[in-house]
This record gives C-alpha cells, structure tokens and sequence, in this order.
C-alpha cells in the first residue's frame, strides 16, 4: 500500500508540473526534460514578466511618450494633490483639450438605498464642457427655458426622445410632463438622462436648474461596484482650479456619509486625462 501511494503521488506531481509549464508555456520536450532546476528558473523568468497579472509589454514596442511617463509616474505611489495634478497636466502629449477624470472607490453598498448616493453639486470652474440641455415644458415655461440659455425647449421633444434622438447632455422637466417622460424610462434611463427630482432636474424653477447646470453643475452617482467616476476639468484648466473642483467633489461625497456604513468610507481615489495613466491620490493631501 506504502508504495502505491508513493506511486500514485508521483504520478499527480508529474500531472501538476506538466500543467504548469502548459500555463506558463514552457516548452517541454519528454525526449530531453528539464532538469529540477531547469523548471524552477523558468517559473521564475515567467514570474518576472508579469505585473499584476499582466505580461510586461516588450521594451522595443513602448512608444517614446510612454517610456517618459513610464519615467515619471509610479504607478504603485499616492501621491500629494498638487503633485498629483502637476504630474496630470504634464502628461499631456495628444493636441485636443482632454477631460480630466477621478475615480473614487467608496465602502458603500449601492444596493441598500440608503448606500446608493446621488448628489449634485457645483463646480467652481465648471467642467469645461458646454453641456447640452433640453427642457421639457409647455406654456410660460417654455420662454423661461429659451431665456436661461436652454438648447432645446418644447414637449414636442419627447416623440423624437422616443425615437432615439439623444443629441443633448441634461433633460430638464416641470413635474407635469413627468408622466409622458416615464414612459420613456427604458431609454432614457441607460443613457443617464432621465430628469430626477434628487438631481435638480425635476423643477418648477425652470430658470435656475438650467443656469446652474449651464455652470457647471454636475452629479454624483455611485455604480454598482461602489465607485464613483466623474469629469473634474479640462487638461487646459489652471492647477488651481483643478485642485478647487476636486475639493468641491471630495467635500460634497465626505458630508454624504451614510450612517449605516461600516468600515473605510472613502477609500482610494485617482486622477488621470483622457489619453493618460491613472494617478493614486494621497487623500490625506485633499484636505
């Protein structure tokens, strides 16, 4: 019985090494095996090319502009704010002004409504995009709408919203169209259009959500992961005024804290352009 074990068991280590060096994709010829030795030092130059999980792309193929960002940016450091914004606006290298991005991972759970956060709030700069906005209205409104800078007004809006027509960035609407809009939840909703009460975008105060949102006003949604991604500026901006946007959204999600999460509430948060590497935030640096 002694020996049977013995044999069945070199038998499965023979199967697992074999497997191993399949996965790893060393050759192996059964007419000249590798020594002990030989596998080990092949395990370990396969374990050398990865980073995280992922191949190390060959030196000869990195472009020119990545080897320099490569160069300045440590992809496992947290960097200071200032620093962080610095290092975003230097790495510009495409001719078009990029959008300039966070992404934060928040210790919510969305599926608890409590968790599911949804804010708004004003950017001091704005994002600098010119956002597109639509009101839906009828009546008097309609001239407070064309008057606040609207794009489009009128309900005549909604057939061609049914249609699939989705040129515009923001919907605004009075409550009493409300109901001819829900009915084009299935798509509107996808496409992050549907006006919302929590939002704004619901409003008799047809004036004032469109200047606000004209401004700069944007929202802040949690997916279902937990994280929250959303446009701070423009690669074009001061540092300054990046630096006083991410305050604003750091500040805005901080005071949103649901009283039933447990654990870190905030916790990793990073920056990057359009075209750009991904830049970890010291959050202590924020603030």
């Amino acid at each position: 019985l002694k020996k049977l074990f013995l044999l069945i068991s070199f038998f499965l280590f023979t199967i697992v090494i074999y497997g191993q060096l399949k996965i790893e994709n060393i050759q192996f010829d059964s007419a000249n095996p590798y020594s002990l030795n030989d596998i080990i030092t092949d395990l370990e130059n396969q374990e050398k090319q990865k980073v995280f999980g992922k191949l190390v792309i060959p030196e000869d193929s990195i472009s020119k502009n990545k080897k320099e960002l490569n160069k300045k940016i440590d992809s496992m450091k947290n960097y200071f704010l200032k620093d962080a914004v610095k290092l975003v606006k230097e790495s510009k290298f495409v001719k078009f002004d990029e959008s300039i991005d966070l992404a934060i991972n928040l210790g919510v759970d969305p599926r608890h409504a409590d968790q599911n956060i949804r804010l708004t709030t004003t950017l001091p700069h704005g994002t600098g995009k010119d956002v597109k906005v639509l009101v839906i209205t009828q009546g008097p409104k309609e001239k407070d709408a064309q008057e606040a800078g609207a794009d489009y007004v009128g309900k005549e809006y909604l057939e061609k919203l049914k249609n699939g027509w989705d040129d515009v960035d923001k919907v605004v609407a009075t409550p009493d169209m409300m109901p001819e809009l829900g009915k084009l939840g299935k798509i509107l909703g996808p496409k992050g259009l549907m006006p919302n009460p929590k939002s704004g975008t619901v409003t008799m105060d047809i004036t004032s959500a469109v200047k606000e949102l004209k401004a700069g006003k944007i929202e802040i949604r949690v997916e279902k992961t937990g994280i929250v991604h959303i446009q701070c500026g423009k690669s074009s901006f001061e540092e300054n005024a990046l630096l006083e946007n991410i305050q604003t959204i750091y500040d805005t999600i901080m005071k949103a804290k649901p009283s039933s999460v447990k654990g870190t509430y905030f916790k990793k948060i990073s920056m990057s352009s359009s075209m750009g590497p991904g830049i970890k935030i010291d959050q202590g640096t924020i603030r």
